[in-house]
């Protein structure tokens, strides 16, 4: 086990590896899901200021689009779960349609380990159509960090892209971070901020006017075990989606 996990980790060095699509807007958490269980998750958002236009190549705008991605991920093991999404999008003049799909294996460092932090490795390949992401054959490397300090939830995710298919394809590694900070106001509702980013090829990041960068008030919801909901409404400096509001609703089986 623990020669998978670190040549997991090695690939996300090995890999020639673009921003987190507004698809799945989620920062994520190193737990996997339990051997056994299902769980399955309706990713929500809504682009309330996007652009108006049909970019050069070819991607159809994305003012006033909804995004309904569903997400379906079972345990296998303890520390091994497989995550498959369907990506649709919503919309008036031919914006209604499915997207793509992508397949997500994912392992985890085993509690008995007794790491100080939690620690798992997501991989993600998949294809989505050129009228909604123009690089249509993608992988992303998600290593994921978290730590629960009392009532303070910490996680990070150091997300590098690769495209094989499209005008990135030959971008090599897109740094595209992400940060997640809550408290627990209450036993039940947590608040925090989210960051999603994309700063350019790995070590060789864009200017800053050309990086992309949002920024969420988001919100968690922990009435139950078996159920995940979160909501929030961010903002971006990229003139794609300015504006978005999201709600994730999710069910363990």
């Amino acid at each position: 086990m623990k020669k998978i996990f670190f040549l997991l980790i090695l690939a996300c060095h090995c890999f020639p590896l673009l921003a987190q699509d507004n698809y799945e807007i989620q920062v994520y958490g190193s737990e996997t899901v339990e051997k056994g269980r299902t769980m399955v998750e309706l990713h929500s958002n809504n682009t309330l200021k996007g652009s108006k236009t049909i970019n050069e190549y070819g991607m159809l705008p994305t003012n006033h689009v909804e995004h309904e991605t569903i997400e379906i991920t079972h345990g296998w093991t303890p520390w091994f779960e497989t995550g498959f999404y369907f990506f649709n999008s919503v919309g008036n003049d031919g914006r209604s349609a499915y997207v793509g799909s992508h397949i997500r294996p994912r392992v985890a460092a085993p509690t008995d380990w007794k790491w100080p932090v939690g620690v798992s490795l997501s991989l993600e390949f998949g294809f989505q159509r050129s009228a909604f992401d123009p690089n249509t054959e993608t992988l992303e490397i998600r290593p994921i960090v978290d730590k629960k300090l009392d009532k303070v939830y910490l996680s990070f995710n150091p997300t590098m892209e690769k495209s094989f298919r499209g005008p990135d394809r030959s971008a090599g590694l897109i740094f595209s971070p992400n940060l997640k900070g809550s408290y627990d106001v209450t036993k039940v509702i947590a608040l925090g901020l989210e960051y999603y980013g994309s700063t350019g090829p790995l070590f060789h990041f864009n200017r800053l006017g050309q990086q992309d960068h949002q920024i969420f008030i988001a919100s968690d919801l922990d009435f139950s075990a078996n159920w995940e909901v979160n909501f929030g409404y961010g903002i971006g400096s990229q003139q794609a989606d300015r504006s978005i509001i999201k709600l994730i609703l999710g069910r363990r089986f």
